[in-house]
């Protein structure tokens, strides 16, 4: 027997995260300064770790609910009555290890072979992958610069057939910054409105937005019960480690969903959930502080690129920044690849979030302020070397 043929094919073709080498080059080296880890540089509060180490103290070490603590789920019904949401924690909010078995879970509910999943591109690097191993085909919209990365009604409308099931919709977005007005996304609705089809909005960086509110596409009536949010606590709590997130929904949809997180996991991290807990209830001064200080970088940054000679639009959500790097003259793996062996600076290709993202990087501004200012002179001293 050869163990490889045992592997299902869509798992043996699947190629690995295209981010990851980078990762392995860099642990390897000394002083090298990381742009690439889409993880907050801030500790957790100390509130929610102290609600956690007490949970423990308290031997609060069992299962919750498959749902998750009903305590935690009317905490993020209250939290999202300010984007204009309202779920019933009882039946319509579904708490997860991570956004990303929320994604993995919606996925594995709705669609299968035969099925199309519309993906907008550059994006997170998870929705491929989850949509493969259903043996649902993704369909990818290449979202273009000249539009700010934003998803358009007339690049969505040439990517909807009659095998769509699902739309993802990811703004703010991850790796470009990119995110979508109430005006931009009514024009969405318009499209979307009056076709049987279930659309899953990974909202995940919903707080980090800069001089514009946050709007949900969920928040649209006609919406409401044909789109999954998907949110959690790891980007604005800096909550990576914790594992923690929601998937809010039409009750049919969560309970179906439900039963995938049963079989697969259970329940969340009760220690996460505690945490979390605390975070909703009294840490949203801790996310205002770190906003604040994002904000600061993301400036610092998308100048720092523009003075540098590079093309570089301004993103106004996530942590990230998306210049292109067209000008050198090198596709963007030979740009991270040189700049981290001869500078020591990590940023990621952009053709890692979809073939779109050839011809640019991405530079994580989670990293502290000083990382940065020392990352943006090697990365001129790298430009200038060519």
């Amino acid at each position: 027997m050869r163990i490889e043929d045992m592997i299902l094919d869509k798992v043996k073709t699947m190629p690995p995260s295209g981010i990851r080498k980078y990762f392995d080059l860099l642990n390897e080296m000394k002083d090298a300064i990381s742009l690439g880890v889409g993880e907050p540089d801030f500790v957790t509060p100390w509130r929610v770790r102290e609600a956690g180490i007490y949970s423990l103290e308290e031997g609060h070490t069992h299962y919750s609910s498959n749902a998750g603590f009903v305590e935690l789920r009317q905490e993020i019904a209250n939290y999202l009555k300010k984007y204009d949401l309202h779920y019933d924690p009882k039946n319509q909010i579904l708490v997860t290890v991570g956004g990303s078995e929320g994604i993995d879970i919606a996925l594995r509910a709705l669609v299968g072979p035969g099925d199309e999943v519309v993906i907008p591109e550059p994006s997170f690097v998870a929705y491929q992958g989850c949509t493969a191993f259903t043996g649902a085909t993704p369909k990818v919209i290449n979202l273009r610069a000249e539009d700010q990365f934003k998803l358009t009604p007339e690049l969505l409308m040439e990517a909807i057939t009659p095998k769509t099931k699902v739309v993802i919709v990811p703004f703010p977005n991850n790796p470009t910054g990119a995110i979508m007005t109430r005006e931009e996304l009514a024009a969405i609705v318009e499209v979307l409105k009056d076709k049987d089809l279930i659309v899953i909005s990974d909202e995940i960086y919903s707080e980090l937005s800069y001089g514009v509110e946050h709007v949900s596409i969920a928040s649209f009536p006609e919406m409401r019960d044909k789109t999954l949010v998907i949110n959690g606590f790891s980007k604005a709590f800096a909550m990576t480690g914790w594992r923690l997130g929601y998937v809010c929904g039409h009750p049919i949809l969560i309970e179906e969903m439900k039963k995938i997180h049963q079989y697969a996991l259970m329940c969340a991290p009760t220690t996460a959930q505690y945490g979390a807990i605390e975070a909703l209830r009294n840490c949203g001064n801790d996310v205002v502080e770190m906003v604040k200080e994002y904000n600061r970088r993301r400036r610092v940054m998308v100048k720092g690129f523009r003075d540098m000679g590079l093309d570089c639009f301004e993103p106004l959500g996530a942590f990230y920044v998306f210049p292109s790097i067209k000008s050198t003259g090198l596709t963007s793996e030979e740009f991270c690849e040189r700049l981290l062996m001869q500078e020591k600076v990590l940023v990621v290709p952009g053709n890692a979030f979809g073939q779109c993202g050839e011809g640019f990087i991405r530079a994580c501004y989670a990293s502290s302020y000083e990382n940065i200012v020392e990352a943006l002179k090697r990365i001129e001293r790298f430009i200038k070397s060519l």
